[in-house]
Parts: structure tokens; C-alpha cells; sequence
């Protein structure tokens, strides 16, 4: 995923803002990036790759692994909501 994709399809959130927002901000726990533009409160499909995205920025883990593309991440979102993960807000970004 490279830093002006969205990591929060529901809200727009790019990867680019979640890390200045860690970086600015300084939230003490990953659900404080809810403060983020929205991010994670949608579906909840991003949850577990800002928790990550947290920890990697803070240094909490040194965990390194692939991002997926953002092809990647649209699908795997497309996957989660049909098989009733969650529930895209009006304006977010349709699934496929």
C-alpha cells in the first residue's frame, strides 16, 4: 500500500495521514486513531492493519510484514463485508 491510498475505504483515511497522525498526535493506544479523519469506524475492515500501522510507527513491533496493495486491501474489504464483518456508512467506497 503506498501512502496516498486509502487505508480506511470508509472514510478516506490514506496511509498518509494515519502516520502523521501518530507521528503529530501521539495517541497512547491504537483505537485513539478513531480521531483520525473516522478511521476504523465503519465496517472495521482497517482495524487490524491500524493496529498494526501503530505499533510498527511507535516501535512497539518490529514486525515487518508486506503491506498488501491497495487492490489487495479493496478486495479483502469486498470479502469481509459480504460475509457480514461489517457495514460500509453511506459515502464510503463501494465494493466491488
Amino acid at each position: 500500500m503506498e501512502l496516498d491510498d486509502e487505508l480506511c475505504l470508509c472514510f478516506h483515511v490514506t496511509k498518509r495521514k494515519v502516520i502523521n497522525y501518530i507521528r503529530v498526535e501521539k495517541p497512547a493506544r491504537p483505537g485513539q486513531l478513531s480521531d483520525c479523519f473516522g478511521a476504523g469506524t465503519g465496517c472495521g475492515w482497517c482495524r487490524g492493519y491500524l493496529r498494526r500501522l501503530f505499533d510498527q510507527q511507535r516501535g512497539i513491533s518490529a514486525e515487518t510484514e508486506a503491506d498488501p496493495t491497495a487492490q489487495e486491501h479493496a478486495q479483502g474489504r469486498a470479502q469481509y463485508v459480504r460475509e457480514g464483518g461489517g457495514t460500509p456508512p453511506a459515502g464510503a467506497t463501494p465494493i466491488d
